[in-house]
């Protein structure tokens, strides 16, 4: 983990959206606020698009923060990736102590601030802890999850 770090780099949906294996709306992100070697955050109002893709008849329930998170968990290990190098192939493995505040996030007002930690890691798996607030600082959704990197899918 040698790649240069800025410590309040930052970035549009556009850019996000080359260095994560999401394109189109389910590219949920919409802007990198900043990020280190160990901590990334986001923001996103793409929760209030009535074209959310995760959206189903019931709203866009608060589960769907995981896939939030696991996005910018992914935008944090292209970050730390070579220059150049194509975005790693990855997998959320587990979601563990994952607590939910609200049920639904499309009733949340305002930009979501999405942030990830690292804790641990290697070539293979990152465990990260993340959480998800209001623009006020008010938790939304919290836990840790565990990322498989470059393991081809069958």
């Amino acid at each position: 983990m040698s790649a240069p770090v800025a410590a309040r780099q930052t970035m549009d949906r556009e850019g996000i959206a080359a260095r994560i294996p999401h394109s189109g709306t389910m590219c949920l992100l919409e802007r990198l606020e900043s990020w280190d070697a160990d901590t990334i955050h986001c923001t996103t109002t793409s929760h209030l698009q009535p074209d959310n893709p995760l959206r189903t008849a019931g709203g866009l329930m608060a589960p769907n923060a995981i896939e939030y998170a696991a996005q910018a968990m992914a935008l944090h290990g292209g970050l730390l990736a070579a220059p150049g190098a194509p975005p790693s192939a990855g997998f959320l493995a587990t979601a563990r102590n994952v607590r939910f505040a609200i049920s639904r996030l499309d009733e949340v007002q305002g930009t979501l601030q999405v942030r990830a930690r690292r804790l641990s890691g290697d070539a293979r798996q990152v465990l990260y802890e993340f959480n998800l607030t209001d623009v006020n600082g008010a938790t939304l959704a919290d836990g840790r999850a565990v990322v498989v990197l470059n393991t081809p899918l069958p």
